[in-house]
């Protein structure tokens, strides 16, 4: 099986999220994305998460009835930060990858990259893809990597947030599994 792991907040997943990975899975011949929510994000800003069970309640329902869409938890049975490193290792031991996984990142956590922890072990054991989230062209990385010609899509958990924060619709941004799941839970509210 060849597969490409797309790691994050997902606080909440959102078509941003699943268009990326469709786009990188199908383009470089993946089998299967796997999306690994990460208990403790250290790599993004400090902005309120709920609680990992919710975002990995969402996930599942975002993915329901796609067999090339995976969604492993990881990073919260684990505990903790959430280590990319670790989470690799892992998963090539559980799914017996044989070929390197792909590595799926945005473009805004490009400058920060060497501060991840075993960055350059990392880079060895993936191939890395650095997604475009804004029209710009994204910082430089020392690391070798490929720069996917994605079509931005301008949406953002944070927006998300904040328009359900306000009572504004977020349909159309979310899949409905993922709305109704935030509607009854009261999140972001």
């Amino acid at each position: 099986m060849r597969a490409v792991i797309l790691g994050g907040t997902f606080n909440p997943v959102h078509y941003g999220h699943l268009f990326i990975a469709e786009e990188v899975r199908s383009t470089f011949g993946y089998d299967v994305a796997i999306f690994v929510p990460a208990n403790q994000p250290v790599h993004k800003d400090p902005s309120p998460v709920v609680p990992a069970p919710f975002r990995l309640e969402m996930l599942r329902r975002a993915v329901r009835g796609r067999r090339e869409f995976l969604v492993v938890e990881s990073e919260i049975k684990r505990g903790g930060p959430s280590y990319s490193i670790e989470t690799v290792e892992e998963l090539v031991q559980k799914f017996s990858l044989r070929e390197k996984p792909g590595f799926l990142i945005g473009d805004d956590l490009v400058e920060g990259f060497p501060e991840w922890k075993d960055a350059e072990r990392l880079s060895r054991m993936v191939d890395l893809f650095v997604a475009r989230r804004t029209m710009a062209a994204p910082p430089t990385l020392e690391y070798p990597h490929r720069v996917v010609s994605n079509t931005v899509l301008p949406i953002s958990s944070s927006e998300i947030r904040r328009r359900i924060s306000e009572g504004r619709t977020v349909r159309f941004l979310v899949p409905d599994g993922v709305l109704d799941y935030i509607k009854t839970n009261k999140l972001y509210g």
